[in-house]
């Protein structure tokens, strides 16, 4: 059975396109550091309590899977935020940041490249509009982003030869546990955020191309642009 491996998995996005991958009759392995709240349960969905920030922990868990299984698709998607001024961010948030939304993702990418050139594998990264635009109320947060962006166009230029796909995701404000750490979280209304699973069919939709058709750039974005602000 073919694998795929995707961080941030126990909730929101990650939880969202686990879903989708065991659909796509994927064994999912699904990083992530606590899935005490996950109701979630397949037979061929396997919960793996990691904390991504442990780069030496995490990097012993790929290579088990490696060892053991054909991986097909990495999913990163794991991500953290921290928004306000720059000057009030503290080196510990923005090393974070730094670490978990691209220094992670470069690694994966670097372990599991033999194997997605050998099965024609796909890399799924899910970055953010914020990387496309600037961020004056979260500039670190926003720069990682376009690191990750950047990156995945790059890695698809070098790699598209050898079959490989690599896909960068750039979603808008999203109905999730996301914000918790920021000053403001989506608008009210339907038509002003995103929802998990629609990011999530996008990847269904990714997946499901012909061979030999990529699409390598998708950004979603709702209707309208509002935000509300935490009292």
């Amino acid at each position: 059975m073919k694998a795929a491996i995707i961080t941030g998995a126990s909730s929101g996005i990650g939880l969202e396109i686990s879903k989708v991958l065991v659909k796509n009759e994927y064994k999912v392995f699904g990083l992530g550091r606590d899935f005490s709240g996950t109701n979630y349960q397949a037979e061929h969905f396997i919960p793996i309590n990691c904390d991504v920030r442990n780069i030496s922990d995490l990097c012993n868990i790929i290579q088990q899977i490696r060892k053991e299984e054909e991986v097909h698709i990495l999913v990163n998607n794991a991500g953290v935020g921290y928004f306000g001024p720059h000057e009030e961010q503290s080196t510990k948030k923005i090393q974070e940041m730094v670490v978990v939304n691209l220094e992670v993702p470069m690694i994966l990418s670097q372990i599991l490249l033999r194997d997605l050139k050998k099965n024609s594998g796909f890399i799924i990264n899910i970055s953010s509009i914020t990387a496309k635009k600037s961020n004056a109320h979260g500039c670190a947060y926003g720069a990682t982003k376009a690191g990750l962006t950047s990156f995945s166009q790059s890695l698809f230029d070098e790699v598209r030869k050898y079959g490989v796909k690599v896909v960068v995701i750039h979603p808008d404000m999203t109905k999730s546990n996301f914000y918790r750490n920021a000053d403001f979280y989506q608008g009210e209304k339907e038509d002003t955020y995103l929802l998990a699973n629609e990011v999530a069919e996008t990847v269904d939709m990714i997946l499901n191309q012909r061979e030999g058709a990529v699409i390598s750039e998708i950004t979603l974005q709702p209707q309208r642009h509002q935000i509300s602000r935490k009292k």
